[in-house]
């Protein structure tokens, strides 16, 4: 180890670093994935999923190109998750399959783990292991305590991992609530412990970091739903997010208090109650729960909906409701359907078609801009400013957001509580960041690009793939089949040349079509008769050929597919 010296109120370790490199979760939403490296040791922080822009490609989901931690496979100690969060523990199966390291999670969070591993047939070959808040975990140089947080969900912690360099305080999703639903408040007295102590670096959410003023408790919400539930002669649909469990316990406590049954439709809302309740998180009263058909017979006043598509998620139950039967049940005239969740960035079209198809059935829509029906689980400013001044870090590095957000986070920091712009560091995905002690810098840029996931949940996709799936969508393709003699490597006839969605070509009678023609042919008369014996290099050729004229005369790039027959 090196030789500690004391530098203000923190420990300075010099000639050893700590290498922070982010996977995921910086300048975007989801795929948080953060690596925490000393010397030939590393933590894996988080293994989110996201949701990317090519999801019309056949693409459901991207995780982080985990390829890039192949060099470092013997250095990686643990995976530690810090909430339940898909876009925090949604990539695990798939970090897993290439490298098989223990986990540590909180127990709900663990039993949400638990149930994705099984859906991947990996639950029995992985060592999970259950902390609770205050637990402190030694994985060989890191010694890493966990802190409760609240949060939109339940059981989720912040971490503090000490090294021989300093601690690094991460937050992990939270928001400064003293009042959830369930479990305790955020543990600030613990982090302010650290603070006192000296801490290197806090890693920090950053979500919310635009938005002025604290974020309200979960609590804030009940009164609107009461509310709603006095007005409500119908059927109430409530939508939320399934890992909203401090919301679902609401909606729960409120159906009882007004006689309506709960029916839970919706998967992932299914498998979530299921867990939350084994695992005693939820209090649901005996009797409170009925099946879909025995909802059926109850009266409208008498029951209550809870069920996924919040997001406007075109298979999810409440898309299902608005837009056919959901196993004989639709929106109806006099139903009041509750949006208790915000809308994620890149959803807005599906959520709004949505809405078209409740209004259409005659249904009322409540959503955050008309009541207090949702509030978010992400710190605002004020409660930035609470963690801050908890831990008094030396160095912040905002983490988990859009690059604004990060920027924002960066600008409240050194407008309102005084920290000074070297020591607020804004790095992004792929960047190493290393922290020495006394100082924190970039040295270096890593390639950490996205693994994409196909719609069954199970496929990884390369990214070559989804180029030309894209491409496809966009320019179309374009099949010359050539037939050749298999002892001359002669043309036997013309080539043929078969389009699909290529702007300017309409069929063989297009002039087009005969100068592509034109084209393939003298790419084959100019070719070698090494070329001509070699399939692969002669498609590679009449592709060149064809891709640079077609590009010259119409500027489309079509995916050029050529197919050789030998006779």
């Amino acid at each position: 180890m090196g030789k500690s010296v004391k530098f203000g109120e923190k420990t300075k370790t010099v000639g050893k670093v700590i290498e922070l490199i982010p996977l995921g979760g910086l300048g975007e939403f989801g795929t948080n994935c953060l690596a925490v490296r000393y010397g030939d040791e590393m933590l894996i922080v988080d293994v989110g999923m996201g949701f990317p822009e090519e999801s019309v490609y056949g693409v459901d989901v991207s995780v982080p190109d985990f390829d890039f931690l192949e060099e470092y496979r013997d250095e990686i100690t643990a995976i530690i998750l810090t909430h339940g969060h898909e876009d925090h523990l949604g990539a695990l199966p798939y970090i897993l399959k290439k490298f098989n390291v223990p986990v540590y999670a909180s127990h709900f969070t663990a039993g949400l783990a638990e149930s994705k591993l099984q859906e991947h047939d990996l639950l029995d070959d992985v060592l999970l292991h259950r902390v609770e808040p205050r637990d402190v975990v030694e994985l060989g140089s890191f010694s890493v305590e966990f802190i409760r947080v609240s949060h939109s969900l339940i059981d989720c912690f912040a971490l503090a991992i000490k090294t021989p360099v300093g601690t690094i305080i991460h937050t992990g999703d939270y928001k400064v609530d003293e009042t959830p639903v369930i479990g305790e408040p955020i543990d600030l007295r613990t982090l302010r412990r650290y603070g006192q102590e000296g801490v290197l670096a806090l890693t920090s959410d950053s979500t919310n970091a635009t938005v002025p003023g604290r974020t309200p408790s979960e609590r804030a919400v009940i009164p609107a739903f009461e509310e709603i539930f006095t007005e409500a002669e119908g059927r109430i649909v409530v939508s939320t997010f399934s890992s909203s469990i401090h919301r679902l316990q609401i909606v729960l406590d409120v159906a009882q208090q007004f006689n309506r049954k709960v029916c839970v439709l919706g998967r992932s809302m299914v498998k979530n109650v299921e867990i939350a309740e084994r695992l005693g998180y939820l209090d649901i009263h005996d009797g409170l729960l009925v099946s879909l058909n025995e909802s059926k017979k109850l009266h409208d006043s008498e029951i209550v909906y809870l069920v996924t598509g919040s997001q406007g998620e075109p298979r999810a139950a409440l898309t299902q409701l608005a837009t056919q039967s959901y196993k004989g049940v639709t929106i109806e005239e006099g139903d009041t359907v509750v949006l208790s969740a915000r809308i994620i960035p890149g959803n807005e079209r599906g959520i709004s078609r949505l809405i078209g198809e409740i209004y259409k059935r005659g249904g009322k829509i409540i959503d955050e801009k008309r009541r207090l029906v949702h509030v978010s689980g992400h710190a605002s400013q004020e409660d930035i400013r609470i963690m801050t001044e908890a831990v008094r870090p030396k160095f912040v590095v905002p983490v988990h957001g859009e690059y604004r957000m990060l920027y924002r986070h960066k600008e409240f920091l050194k407008n309102h509580v005084g920290y000074a712009d070297e020591n607020i560091i804004l790095i992004e995905n792929g960047d190493v960041l290393e922290l020495d002690g006394e100082r924190a810098h970039v040295t270096g840029k890593r390639d950490v690009g996205r693994t994409f996931i196909d719609d069954s949940g199970f496929e990884e996709i390369d990214r070559e793939t989804v180029r030309e799936r894209k491409q496809l969508a966009n320019d179309g393709v374009v099949t010359p089949v050539i037939t050749l003699s298999e002892q001359t490597g002669a043309l036997e006839s013309p080539p043929e040349i078969v389009s699909r969605g290529v702007i300017g070509v309409d069929g063989a009678s297009n002039g087009f079509v005969k100068e592509m023609q034109g084209v393939v042919t003298k790419s084959i008369e100019g070719a070698s008769k090494e070329e001509r014996r070699d399939t692969t290099l002669l498609k590679e050729r009449v592709r060149v050929d064809l891709k640079r004229f077609i590009q010259k005369q119409t500027g489309a790039k079509p995916v050029i597919v050529p197919v050789v027959v030998q006779v």
